[in-house]
């Protein structure tokens, strides 16, 4: 089923829940009250994203890591795992996902290399280094408040050891499994071609500007809409015909908009406090273990945002808030709907013609998501405890 029909169903459960009463038209205003911000922010970040892609920022920052690497087929998979940190990290898991594979499977095919390795580890780096910030990922958006009140520094304070945990964790064990793969040498691709220089360079500096706001304190929907304005008014000027409405993510606003609408019913009903009992009360090392791995593993059987929502009002102050995302953001690694991210990120593999079963990569995620998620949840545990 297709995420807009199920959001749509989910919004019809919710309109029948107001209508009988058992969702109160106060919990919905609060819904709304909570997740306007975050919906704009999504939808501008897309917008920003999606055109500057367009405008070719991501190939020209990937044929400049290609420059870099000299030949090395290493060095190479290890610049493209750092820009799919820092594209995940800055402009979220999902652009990752959507715009950046795209870009690093062709560098990989101008070079004749695997592309396998390289496909993989944008999909992992997208969903394990989602934890950094609260623009990384829409559940850090939606933690953000309880972690610390909308404090980003407060945010990153607390996380950023299991971030970095995660993402290293990562690296090294997909290095371990493609490292034959990633031997010896290639010769030097072709620069990318770039029809507007002009709509290039100011896509990028909105961009680059873009960035500090991003983590500056100010609301994260305030820089990124101004940002997308801006791209849509070059776009206006440079090439009118690539705005599209579809630049819109219609899909994925109608499904998150159901979900807080199922949600907040659920919680009306009392549904949610048999959950309180599952992942247990605490902050040691163990509960905190407890949590992440619920997340994780609700996460994989259905997918890691309603896991998110489901499980956060039983994580009640920041440093169970912050298991469970190291749960629900480092542990889709085994099912291909554990998130968002990694099925759009398939569609785009299966589009390039790279060949991956879902039984492989859910048995490389099996081996590696403990790990990652242990390993993310000892460094919480380690500088809070």
């Amino acid at each position: 089923m297709k995420t807009w029909m199920l959001g749509l169903g989910l919004l019809a459960a919710g309109a029948v829940a107001l209508v009988t009463g058992v969702l109160p038209a106060s919990d919905l205003l609060a819904v709304g009250d909570r997740v306007w911000s975050i919906l704009l922010f999504v939808v501008a970040i897309t917008v920003v994203a999606e055109l500057a892609a367009t405008a070719g920022v991501f190939d020209v920052a990937a044929g400049a890591l290609s420059r870099l690497a000299r030949g090395s087929t290493l060095l190479l998979w290890m610049l493209v795992v750092s820009l799919a940190t820092a594209v995940t990290v800055f402009l979220s898991l999902d652009t990752t996902a959507v715009l950046l594979t795209p870009v690093i499977l062709a560098v990989a095919r101008s070079h004749r290399l695997d592309p396998l390795p390289f496909a993989v580890a944008t999909v992992w780096l997208a969903n394990t280094a989602s934890l950094l910030l609260p623009i990384s990922n829409l559940t850090n958006l939606l933690a953000v408040d309880g972690i610390s009140g909308g404090d980003i520094l407060g945010f990153v304070s607390l996380l950023w050891p299991a971030a970095l945990v995660s993402i290293a964790l990562s690296v090294a064990l997909l290095f371990l499994v493609f490292r034959r793969r990633l031997r010896g040498r290639h010769d030097a691709s072709t620069p990318p071609v770039v029809t507007d220089r002009v709509q290039l360079r100011v896509a990028a500096i909105i961009v680059i500007v873009l960035l500090p706001f991003l983590v500056s304190g100010i609301p994260p929907w305030m820089p990124a809409s101004v940002a997308a304005l801006a791209l849509v008014a070059l776009f206006a000027w440079r090439s009118p015909r690539r705005l599209q409405i579809s630049l819109v993510p219609w899909s994925l606003l109608v499904f998150v908009s159901g979900l807080f609408v199922a949600v907040a019913a659920l919680e009306a009903l009392g549904a949610l406090e048999p959950l309180e009992a599952l992942i247990g009360p605490g902050d040691s090392a163990l509960s905190l273990a407890g949590i992440a791995g619920t997340g994780a593993v609700a996460a994989n059987l259905a997918n890691n945002l309603p896991a998110y929502l489901l499980l956060e009002s039983a994580s009640d102050d920041p440093v169970r808030l912050a298991a469970l995302l190291i749960g629900v953001n480092a542990g889709p690694l085994i099912t291909p709907w554990a998130s968002l991210a990694t099925l759009l990120w398939h569609a785009r593999i299966v589009a390039a013609g790279v060949t991956l079963s879902w039984g492989r990569y859910a048995v490389l995620g099996l081996v590696s998501a403990p790990l990652i998620v242990g390993g993310a949840v000892l460094a919480l545990a380690a500088t809070t405890i």
